[in-house]
């Protein structure tokens, strides 16, 4: 959203925790996550901020930029929804960027090129979903960002069973996905038991796929907003 020469984001909210996933599973992270959605996963957690009516707080890139270094934490996760649907989210990618004690995560949902974002001096750390069966959005998936991923970023998979599964072993082989970026398996929550998913790993040799919980959901409560 742009009013003037002012760029303002829809913010669904702001808080700080620690990262439940990923490369920084364990540390401490600010979020932003931005209102709106343009897939709609059956196991989704943040439905609610992904809906046109959805509440949300107008912010600017310099009132996001002043939170976060408030904050006095490092790691920063722009998530949503899908943060790249935001008008104009380049510019606050740059912004921060520009930061160099920053570092900065974008979690994506995969449906999005992510080609443009790529070319920034110092670009962000893609966290890229490819959406399985069970999310029912598979057909939505952008293949060209395949092409764009560095070893920075990560390629993640929900998994809710078997067929989620081989299809994720498909696609890790057929765009040699261990090669390019880091690669992970995370269980939808309560859907599938992690010990299913280490078998598959182990008779599959798949060898440098990494197995994470949702940290979060075991500290607090699963359905907990702000953390």
């Amino acid at each position: 959203m742009q009013k003037g020469s002012r760029i303002e984001y829809k913010v669904a909210e702001k808080f700080t925790s620690i990262n439940g996933e990923g490369k920084c599973a364990g540390q401490l992270a600010v979020f932003i996550r931005f209102q709106g959605c343009n897939l709609n996963c059956e196991y989704c957690d943040t439905k609610w901020a992904n809906e046109e009516q959805a509440a949300y707080e107008v912010m600017t890139e310099q009132d996001i930029y002043t939170y976060i270094k408030s904050t006095k934490i490092k790691n920063v996760t722009l998530t949503g929804g899908e943060p790249l649907l935001q008008p104009e989210i380049g510019a606050l990618i740059q912004k921060l960027s520009e930061d160099t004690k920053l570092r900065v995560e974008i979690e994506t949902n995969g449906s999005v090129c992510i080609k443009e974002y790529q070319k920034i001096e110092n670009p962000p750390e893609f966290t890229m979903d490819y959406k399985l069966p069970i999310s029912g959005m598979t057909n939505f998936m952008c293949l060209e960002n395949f092409l764009y991923l560095k070893k920075k970023d990560t390629v993640k998979f929900v998994v809710g069973g078997k067929s989620d599964l081989e299809m994720a072993k498909q696609v890790i082989e057929k765009y040699r996905l261990t090669e390019k970026c880091s690669v992970y398996f995370s269980p939808v929550f309560g859907r599938i038991n992690p010990v299913k998913i280490v078998e598959f790993m182990l008779e599959n040799q798949m060898n440098q796929v990494n197995l994470q919980l949702q940290m979060h959901k075991f500290i607090w409560e699963p359905e907990k907003r702000g953390v």
